[in-house]
Protein backbone atom coordinates (compact mmCIF):
# COMPACT_ATOMS: atom_id res chain seq x y z
CA UNK A 1 0.00 0.00 0.00
CA UNK A 2 1.24 3.46 -0.89
CA UNK A 3 0.49 6.77 -0.30
CA UNK A 4 -2.55 8.42 -2.06
CA UNK A 5 -1.20 8.95 -5.74
CA UNK A 6 -4.24 10.27 -8.06
CA UNK A 7 -3.69 11.70 -11.69
CA UNK A 8 -3.48 15.05 -12.20
CA UNK A 9 -7.21 15.16 -14.43
CA UNK A 10 -9.08 17.81 -15.74
CA UNK A 11 -12.42 17.43 -14.71
CA UNK A 12 -14.90 18.64 -17.90
CA UNK A 13 -17.23 16.47 -17.41
CA UNK A 14 -21.16 16.74 -15.98
CA UNK A 15 -19.57 16.56 -12.48
CA UNK A 16 -17.61 16.47 -9.95
CA UNK A 17 -15.27 18.36 -11.20
CA UNK A 18 -11.81 20.16 -9.55
CA UNK A 19 -12.24 21.23 -5.93
CA UNK A 20 -11.64 25.21 -5.69
CA UNK A 21 -8.23 24.87 -3.82
CA UNK A 22 -9.58 26.99 -0.44
CA UNK A 23 -12.11 24.07 -0.28
CA UNK A 24 -9.41 21.63 -0.17
CA UNK A 25 -7.50 23.12 2.37
CA UNK A 26 -10.76 24.15 4.93
CA UNK A 27 -11.13 20.63 4.71
CA UNK A 28 -7.66 19.70 6.02
CA UNK A 29 -8.47 21.68 9.07
CA UNK A 30 -8.45 19.57 12.45
CA UNK A 31 -11.75 18.69 14.17
CA UNK A 32 -13.02 19.73 17.51
CA UNK A 33 -16.12 18.23 19.63
CA UNK A 34 -19.38 18.43 17.82
CA UNK A 35 -20.91 20.45 20.91
CA UNK A 36 -17.77 22.76 21.15
CA UNK A 37 -18.86 26.55 20.95
CA UNK A 38 -16.82 27.02 18.25
CA UNK A 39 -18.01 24.07 16.27
CA UNK A 40 -21.67 24.90 16.82
CA UNK A 41 -20.59 28.88 16.28
CA UNK A 42 -19.48 27.50 12.74
CA UNK A 43 -22.51 25.26 12.14
CA UNK A 44 -24.66 28.83 12.70
CA UNK A 45 -22.20 30.69 10.04
CA UNK A 46 -23.29 27.95 7.63
CA UNK A 47 -27.04 28.28 7.80
CA UNK A 48 -26.53 32.35 7.14
CA UNK A 49 -24.13 31.52 4.01
CA UNK A 50 -26.27 28.97 2.95
CA UNK A 51 -29.40 30.96 2.97
CA UNK A 52 -27.32 33.64 0.76
CA UNK A 53 -26.24 30.88 -1.82
CA UNK A 54 -30.23 30.04 -1.62
CA UNK A 55 -31.59 33.63 -1.51
CA UNK A 56 -33.74 33.22 0.94
CA UNK A 57 -34.83 34.01 4.08
CA UNK A 58 -35.82 30.55 5.49
CA UNK A 59 -34.76 29.70 9.23
CA UNK A 60 -34.94 26.06 8.52
CA UNK A 61 -31.59 26.09 5.82
CA UNK A 62 -28.43 23.35 6.88
CA UNK A 63 -26.60 20.75 5.67
CA UNK A 64 -27.79 17.43 5.03
CA UNK A 65 -24.69 14.61 5.68
CA UNK A 66 -24.48 12.86 2.85
CA UNK A 67 -23.94 13.01 -1.17
CA UNK A 68 -26.54 15.51 -2.90
CA UNK A 69 -28.84 12.59 -3.46
CA UNK A 70 -29.13 12.18 0.51
CA UNK A 71 -31.09 15.59 0.47
CA UNK A 72 -33.61 14.79 -2.11
CA UNK A 73 -34.08 11.42 0.07
CA UNK A 74 -34.03 13.68 3.36
CA UNK A 75 -36.71 16.02 1.49
CA UNK A 76 -39.12 13.69 -0.33
CA UNK A 77 -39.12 10.81 2.71
CA UNK A 78 -40.27 13.31 5.52
CA UNK A 79 -43.00 15.58 3.18
CA UNK A 80 -44.77 12.60 1.62
CA UNK A 81 -46.88 9.90 3.93
CA UNK A 82 -48.06 6.63 1.78
CA UNK A 83 -50.53 7.35 -0.66
CA UNK A 84 -50.15 11.14 -0.46
CA UNK A 85 -49.84 11.86 -4.42
CA UNK A 86 -46.75 14.04 -6.06
CA UNK A 87 -46.81 15.17 -10.03
CA UNK A 88 -43.12 14.42 -10.96
CA UNK A 89 -42.44 16.26 -14.41
CA UNK A 90 -39.78 14.05 -15.88
CA UNK A 91 -37.19 15.32 -18.93
CA UNK A 92 -34.00 13.37 -17.76
CA UNK A 93 -32.50 10.62 -15.82
CA UNK A 94 -33.09 12.72 -12.51
CA UNK A 95 -36.73 13.21 -12.63
CA UNK A 96 -36.94 9.44 -12.66
CA UNK A 97 -34.69 9.39 -9.37
CA UNK A 98 -37.16 11.55 -7.50
CA UNK A 99 -40.11 9.35 -9.13
CA UNK A 100 -38.24 6.46 -7.61
CA UNK A 101 -37.60 7.53 -3.99
CA UNK A 102 -41.34 9.02 -4.06
CA UNK A 103 -42.14 5.32 -5.22
CA UNK A 104 -40.41 3.41 -2.45
CA UNK A 105 -41.92 6.42 0.35
CA UNK A 106 -45.67 4.64 -0.74
CA UNK A 107 -46.30 7.45 -2.66
CA UNK A 108 -48.76 8.09 -5.06
CA UNK A 109 -47.03 9.09 -8.22
CA UNK A 110 -47.87 10.60 -11.42
CA UNK A 111 -45.62 11.50 -13.80
CA UNK A 112 -45.69 13.37 -17.06
CA UNK A 113 -42.54 13.35 -19.54
CA UNK A 114 -40.73 15.98 -21.66
CA UNK A 115 -38.48 14.15 -24.70
CA UNK A 116 -34.97 13.98 -23.70
CA UNK A 117 -33.67 17.29 -24.56
CA UNK A 118 -36.51 19.74 -23.87
CA UNK A 119 -38.04 21.24 -20.94
CA UNK A 120 -41.79 21.76 -20.21
CA UNK A 121 -43.92 24.74 -20.23
CA UNK A 122 -45.69 26.32 -17.03
CA UNK A 123 -49.12 25.86 -18.74
CA UNK A 124 -48.35 21.92 -19.36
CA UNK A 125 -47.61 21.55 -15.34
CA UNK A 126 -50.50 23.66 -14.34
CA UNK A 127 -52.44 21.22 -16.07
CA UNK A 128 -51.06 18.63 -14.88
CA UNK A 129 -51.69 19.58 -11.34
CA UNK A 130 -55.36 20.52 -12.21
CA UNK A 131 -55.47 16.88 -12.81
CA UNK A 132 -53.73 14.80 -10.41
CA UNK A 133 -54.08 17.60 -7.48
CA UNK A 134 -50.57 16.56 -5.74
CA UNK A 135 -49.82 17.37 -2.45
CA UNK A 136 -46.23 18.10 -3.90
CA UNK A 137 -44.70 19.16 -7.32
CA UNK A 138 -40.99 17.58 -7.13
CA UNK A 139 -38.92 18.74 -10.21
CA UNK A 140 -35.28 19.04 -10.92
CA UNK A 141 -34.50 22.59 -12.11
CA UNK A 142 -31.01 21.21 -14.35
CA UNK A 143 -31.03 17.79 -15.16
CA UNK A 144 -27.13 16.90 -16.55
CA UNK A 145 -28.45 13.76 -18.04
CA UNK A 146 -29.63 16.07 -20.68
CA UNK A 147 -27.96 19.43 -19.70
CA UNK A 148 -31.10 21.04 -20.05
CA UNK A 149 -32.76 23.89 -17.48
CA UNK A 150 -35.84 23.96 -16.02
CA UNK A 151 -37.64 27.44 -15.50
CA UNK A 152 -39.11 27.70 -12.68
CA UNK A 153 -40.26 31.14 -12.14
CA UNK A 154 -43.62 30.83 -12.78
CA UNK A 155 -44.22 27.39 -10.86
CA UNK A 156 -44.24 28.82 -7.26
CA UNK A 157 -47.16 31.28 -7.91
CA UNK A 158 -49.04 28.19 -9.45
CA UNK A 159 -47.88 25.75 -6.59
CA UNK A 160 -49.86 27.94 -3.86
CA UNK A 161 -52.92 28.69 -6.37
CA UNK A 162 -53.69 24.95 -6.19
CA UNK A 163 -52.59 24.83 -2.51
CA UNK A 164 -49.79 22.55 -3.61
CA UNK A 165 -46.07 21.93 -2.46
CA UNK A 166 -43.08 23.24 -4.27
CA UNK A 167 -39.63 21.07 -3.78
CA UNK A 168 -36.58 20.85 -6.53
CA UNK A 169 -33.45 19.77 -6.77
CA UNK A 170 -31.12 21.98 -8.19
CA UNK A 171 -27.38 20.05 -7.65
CA UNK A 172 -26.71 20.37 -11.33
CA UNK A 173 -27.30 24.04 -11.84
CA UNK A 174 -27.08 26.23 -8.24
CA UNK A 175 -24.32 28.76 -8.43
CA UNK A 176 -24.37 28.29 -12.29
CA UNK A 177 -27.33 29.81 -12.99
CA UNK A 178 -30.02 32.28 -11.23
CA UNK A 179 -31.57 30.18 -8.29
CA UNK A 180 -34.33 32.63 -6.15
CA UNK A 181 -35.85 30.63 -3.57
CA UNK A 182 -38.38 32.88 -2.09
CA UNK A 183 -38.64 34.76 -5.00
CA UNK A 184 -39.81 31.97 -7.01
CA UNK A 185 -41.73 31.08 -4.17
CA UNK A 186 -40.22 27.22 -3.81
CA UNK A 187 -40.84 25.31 -0.36
CA UNK A 188 -38.02 23.16 -0.48
CA UNK A 189 -34.46 23.12 -2.47
CA UNK A 190 -31.47 20.63 -2.20
CA UNK A 191 -28.48 20.83 -3.66
CA UNK A 192 -24.79 19.17 -3.30
CA UNK A 193 -21.42 20.76 -3.53
CA UNK A 194 -19.63 18.63 -6.50
CA UNK A 195 -21.01 21.06 -9.72
CA UNK A 196 -20.94 24.64 -9.69
CA UNK A 197 -20.35 25.34 -5.87
CA UNK A 198 -16.75 23.37 -6.75
CA UNK A 199 -16.44 21.18 -3.73
CA UNK A 200 -16.10 17.45 -3.79
CA UNK A 201 -19.50 15.09 -3.06
CA UNK A 202 -20.58 14.50 0.41
CA UNK A 203 -22.71 17.57 1.51
CA UNK A 204 -26.28 18.30 1.09
CA UNK A 205 -27.33 21.87 1.75
CA UNK A 206 -30.91 22.29 1.95
CA UNK A 207 -33.57 25.07 2.91
CA UNK A 208 -37.20 24.64 3.34
CA UNK A 209 -40.08 27.16 3.87
CA UNK A 210 -42.36 27.53 7.13
CA UNK A 211 -45.23 25.76 4.90
CA UNK A 212 -42.67 23.03 3.74
CA UNK A 213 -41.37 22.65 7.78
CA UNK A 214 -44.77 22.68 9.22
CA UNK A 215 -46.11 19.89 6.97
CA UNK A 216 -42.69 17.84 7.80
CA UNK A 217 -43.29 18.78 11.87
CA UNK A 218 -46.93 17.11 12.03
CA UNK A 219 -45.32 13.77 11.62
CA UNK A 220 -43.40 14.14 15.06
CA UNK A 221 -44.66 15.23 18.29
CA UNK A 222 -41.87 16.89 20.91
CA UNK A 223 -42.57 17.01 24.65
CA UNK A 224 -40.25 18.39 27.23
CA UNK A 225 -37.47 17.96 24.71
CA UNK A 226 -38.02 13.96 24.83
CA UNK A 227 -39.23 12.87 21.05
CA UNK A 228 -42.36 10.23 21.58
CA UNK A 229 -41.47 7.96 18.81
CA UNK A 230 -44.63 6.00 19.39
CA UNK A 231 -46.90 9.36 18.65
CA UNK A 232 -48.75 9.63 15.32
CA UNK A 233 -50.75 12.37 14.27
CA UNK A 234 -54.12 12.29 12.76
CA UNK A 235 -52.92 10.94 9.40
CA UNK A 236 -51.13 8.25 11.70
CA UNK A 237 -47.69 8.12 9.69
CA UNK A 238 -44.43 9.28 10.81
CA UNK A 239 -41.57 9.62 9.33
CA UNK A 240 -39.98 6.19 8.22
CA UNK A 241 -36.69 6.71 8.06
CA UNK A 242 -34.26 8.17 11.16
CA UNK A 243 -30.89 9.14 9.37
CA UNK A 244 -33.16 11.20 6.98
CA UNK A 245 -35.93 12.78 9.04
CA UNK A 246 -36.15 16.39 8.72
CA UNK A 247 -37.53 16.94 12.00
CA UNK A 248 -34.78 15.31 14.21
CA UNK A 249 -32.39 16.92 12.06
CA UNK A 250 -33.76 20.22 12.93
CA UNK A 251 -33.83 19.70 16.11
CA UNK A 252 -30.18 18.84 16.00
CA UNK A 253 -29.34 22.38 14.13
CA UNK A 254 -31.28 24.20 16.30
CA UNK A 255 -31.09 25.85 19.54
CA UNK A 256 -32.01 22.30 21.15
CA UNK A 257 -28.87 21.14 19.63
CA UNK A 258 -30.52 17.33 20.68
CA UNK A 259 -28.35 14.54 19.85
CA UNK A 260 -29.35 12.67 16.18
CA UNK A 261 -25.78 12.24 14.58
CA UNK A 262 -22.18 13.40 14.54
CA UNK A 263 -21.99 16.00 11.97
CA UNK A 264 -19.38 15.53 9.43
CA UNK A 265 -17.03 18.69 10.34
CA UNK A 266 -14.80 18.22 7.08
CA UNK A 267 -17.43 18.32 5.30
CA UNK A 268 -19.12 21.37 7.12
CA UNK A 269 -15.83 23.13 6.30
CA UNK A 270 -15.74 22.43 2.96
CA UNK A 271 -19.33 23.64 2.45
CA UNK A 272 -18.70 26.56 4.62
CA UNK A 273 -15.70 27.46 2.20
CA UNK A 274 -17.83 26.86 -1.09
CA UNK A 275 -20.06 29.25 0.63
CA UNK A 276 -17.87 31.77 1.32
CA UNK A 277 -16.12 31.18 -2.40
CA UNK A 278 -19.21 32.00 -4.02
CA UNK A 279 -20.36 35.20 -1.56
CA UNK A 280 -16.68 36.94 -1.71
CA UNK A 281 -16.41 36.50 -5.74
CA UNK A 282 -20.26 37.48 -6.06
CA UNK A 283 -22.94 36.16 -7.02
CA UNK A 284 -23.92 37.98 -10.03
CA UNK A 285 -19.48 37.44 -11.22
CA UNK A 286 -19.53 34.07 -10.92
CA UNK A 287 -22.82 33.30 -12.76
CA UNK A 288 -21.50 35.48 -15.10
CA UNK A 289 -18.18 33.47 -15.46
CA UNK A 290 -20.22 30.10 -15.86
CA UNK A 291 -22.41 31.89 -18.94
CA UNK A 292 -19.13 33.20 -20.37
CA UNK A 293 -17.40 29.81 -19.70
CA UNK A 294 -20.38 28.38 -21.40
CA UNK A 295 -21.14 30.40 -23.91
CA UNK A 296 -16.99 30.04 -25.22
CA UNK A 297 -17.54 26.14 -24.84
CA UNK A 298 -20.42 26.23 -27.10
CA UNK A 299 -19.14 28.58 -29.48
CA UNK A 300 -16.16 26.35 -29.71
CA UNK A 301 -17.63 22.67 -30.26
CA UNK A 302 -19.78 24.68 -32.89
CA UNK A 303 -17.04 25.73 -34.47
CA UNK A 304 -15.15 22.47 -34.62
CA UNK A 305 -18.07 21.21 -37.14
CA UNK A 306 -19.88 19.25 -33.65
CA UNK A 307 -23.78 19.19 -33.33
CA UNK A 308 -24.61 20.53 -29.74
CA UNK A 309 -27.98 18.88 -28.34
CA UNK A 310 -31.43 19.79 -27.37
CA UNK A 311 -32.96 23.14 -26.79
CA UNK A 312 -30.18 25.48 -26.83
CA UNK A 313 -32.35 28.15 -25.19
CA UNK A 314 -33.07 26.02 -22.25
CA UNK A 315 -29.29 24.78 -21.94
CA UNK A 316 -27.96 25.22 -18.30
CA UNK A 317 -25.19 28.15 -18.87
CA UNK A 318 -22.19 25.12 -16.89
CA UNK A 319 -22.64 21.75 -19.47
CA UNK A 320 -22.90 21.11 -23.28
CA UNK A 321 -24.25 17.96 -24.52
CA UNK A 322 -22.43 17.49 -27.67
CA UNK A 323 -23.36 14.56 -30.39
CA UNK A 324 -20.82 12.08 -30.96
CA UNK A 325 -19.78 11.84 -34.97
CA UNK A 326 -21.08 9.22 -36.84
CA UNK A 327 -17.44 8.36 -37.80
CA UNK A 328 -16.12 7.92 -34.37
CA UNK A 329 -15.96 5.56 -31.19
CA UNK A 330 -17.20 8.15 -28.42
CA UNK A 331 -15.79 6.10 -25.53
CA UNK A 332 -12.88 5.75 -27.29
CA UNK A 333 -12.65 9.13 -27.80
CA UNK A 334 -13.62 10.09 -24.31
CA UNK A 335 -10.46 7.63 -22.89
CA UNK A 336 -7.85 8.55 -25.65
CA UNK A 337 -8.77 12.21 -24.15
CA UNK A 338 -8.30 10.83 -20.22
CA UNK A 339 -5.09 8.79 -21.03
CA UNK A 340 -2.89 11.30 -23.35
CA UNK A 341 -4.77 14.55 -22.06
CA UNK A 342 -5.61 13.58 -18.45
CA UNK A 343 -8.90 15.70 -19.22
CA UNK A 344 -12.41 13.78 -18.37
CA UNK A 345 -15.61 14.40 -20.13
CA UNK A 346 -18.72 13.08 -19.89
CA UNK A 347 -20.75 10.50 -21.39
CA UNK A 348 -24.55 10.31 -20.93
CA UNK A 349 -27.59 7.53 -20.00
CA UNK A 350 -30.67 6.11 -20.96
CA UNK A 351 -32.13 7.08 -24.67
CA UNK A 352 -28.65 9.16 -25.18
CA UNK A 353 -26.12 6.01 -23.90
CA UNK A 354 -23.69 6.80 -26.67
CA UNK A 355 -25.32 9.67 -28.49
CA UNK A 356 -23.80 12.29 -26.81
CA UNK A 357 -20.86 13.51 -24.93
CA UNK A 358 -21.17 16.30 -22.13
CA UNK A 359 -18.74 18.65 -21.35
CA UNK A 360 -18.84 20.87 -18.33
CA UNK A 361 -17.56 24.28 -17.15
CA UNK A 362 -17.98 25.10 -13.71
CA UNK A 363 -17.10 25.67 -10.73
CA UNK A 364 -13.22 26.15 -10.37
CA UNK A 365 -13.08 24.74 -13.81
CA UNK A 366 -15.24 27.87 -15.42
CA UNK A 367 -12.02 29.65 -16.15
CA UNK A 368 -10.59 30.43 -19.83
CA UNK A 369 -7.20 28.03 -19.66
CA UNK A 370 -9.46 24.81 -18.91
CA UNK A 371 -11.91 25.93 -21.58
CA UNK A 372 -9.23 26.33 -24.32
CA UNK A 373 -7.65 23.53 -23.29
CA UNK A 374 -10.23 21.05 -23.43
CA UNK A 375 -11.39 22.09 -27.20
CA UNK A 376 -7.71 21.70 -28.24
CA UNK A 377 -7.17 18.24 -26.69
CA UNK A 378 -10.55 17.40 -27.96
CA UNK A 379 -9.93 18.81 -31.69
CA UNK A 380 -6.60 16.70 -31.52
CA UNK A 381 -8.08 13.81 -30.43
CA UNK A 382 -10.75 13.73 -32.99
CA UNK A 383 -8.58 14.52 -35.48
CA UNK A 384 -5.95 11.67 -34.79
CA UNK A 385 -9.03 9.79 -34.80
CA UNK A 386 -10.32 10.29 -38.47
CA UNK A 387 -12.36 13.29 -38.44
CA UNK A 388 -11.77 16.18 -40.70
CA UNK A 389 -11.97 19.39 -38.74
CA UNK A 390 -11.24 22.75 -39.28
CA UNK A 391 -7.83 23.30 -37.66
CA UNK A 392 -7.97 26.05 -35.13
CA UNK A 393 -11.69 27.01 -35.41
CA UNK A 394 -12.85 26.11 -32.27
CA UNK A 395 -9.90 28.02 -30.61
CA UNK A 396 -10.89 31.18 -32.69
CA UNK A 397 -14.26 30.84 -31.43
CA UNK A 398 -14.10 30.64 -27.93
CA UNK A 399 -11.83 33.17 -27.67
CA UNK A 400 -13.47 35.81 -29.40
CA UNK A 401 -16.12 35.05 -27.02
CA UNK A 402 -13.89 36.16 -24.21
CA UNK A 403 -12.37 38.54 -26.15
CA UNK A 404 -16.09 40.21 -26.68
CA UNK A 405 -16.67 40.12 -22.86
CA UNK A 406 -13.52 42.39 -22.44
Amino acid sequence: MQPLSLPPRLLMGPGPINCYPRVLTAMSTQLVGQYDPAMTNYMNEVMSLYRQVFNTQNEQTFLIDGTSRAGIEAAIVSILEPGDKVLVPIFGRFGHLLAEIAERADADVHTIEAPWGEVFKPEQIEEAIKKVKPKLLAIVQGDTSTTMLQPLDELGAICRAHDVLFYTDATASIAGNPFETDKWQVDAVTVGLQKCLGGPSGSAPITMSERFVQHVRKRHHVEAGIRDAHHQDAKGQRIRSNYFDLSMIMDYWGEERLNHHTEAATMLFGARECALALLSEGQEKVLKRHKLAGDAMLAGVQAMGLTPFGDLQHKMTNVVGVSIPDEVDGESIRKTLLDTFNIEIGTSFGPLKGKIWRIGTMGYNARQDAVLHTLQSLETVLRRGGCKLPLGDAIDAAMSVYCDEK
